[in-house]
């Protein structure tokens, strides 16, 4: 009896796996990270930039605020006696990154690397909000407790697993990766997805 119950899932959840598994995970990560995350990373980095047309070339003291506190605040919030190395190399690197690692990850280019930009990403936000900012324990929160709402470790450890998935299993059959190789995705394989 278990024999035949256990053949008759194989059959039918390896049935879902082969058909799926090629397109849609791929797509349905990026549709997430689209939904949940893309504008939350995209006007986190709009407070760093400049406005206008060509604003993008120019780093705020927004973005040294946000990553930088205490820096800042040792120099009164006067960007000017900021060394460029390294730190407004990072202001540069780390608002950039914020712009376009997102919006590869929803085209599916580069996918692989770009949520791995992101899991440093959010791993260094992590850090700066903890020793910069000052998170609060609530905010900081703790894992196997019975409460699953803290900023810090419950949501990102949710955001840090999907860009996992994306890192392994890539971008997905409808993806700009898959286009540009041309390579199909098979389970253990290595692809450029």
């Amino acid at each position: 009896m278990f024999s035949a119950i256990a053949n008759l899932h194989r059959a039918v959840f390896g049935s879902l796996q082969d058909a799926l598994e090629d397109w849609l995970l791929g797509l349905v990560a990026r549709l997430v990270f689209a939904a949940v995350l893309f504008f939350y990373f995209f006007n986190s980095a709009m407070t760093k930039i400049g406005d206008g047309t060509l604003g993008f070339l120019t780093i705020t003291d927004g973005a040294y605020v946000q990553m930088f506190p205490k820096v800042m605040e040792a120099v009164t919030y006067d960007t000017s006696q900021i060394a460029f190395f390294p730190y407004t190399l990072i202001a540069y690197a780390g608002t950039y990154a914020e712009i376009v690692l997102p919006v590869l990850i929803i085209v599916g280019l580069f996918t692989r690397l770009a949520a791995l930009g992101m899991i440093g990403f959010v791993f260094v936000q992590s850090y700066v909000d903890i020793t910069g900012h000052g998170a609060d324990e609530t905010a900081i929160g703790a894992w196997f407790d019975r409460l699953s709402d803290s900023t810090i470790l419950d949501q990102r450890a949710l955001w840090v697993f999907l860009f996992i998935y994306l890192v392994i299993r890539g971008a997905g059959a409808l993806s700009l990766d898959y286009l540009f190789t041309g390579k199909r995705q098979t389970s253990g394989a290595y692809s450029y997805q």
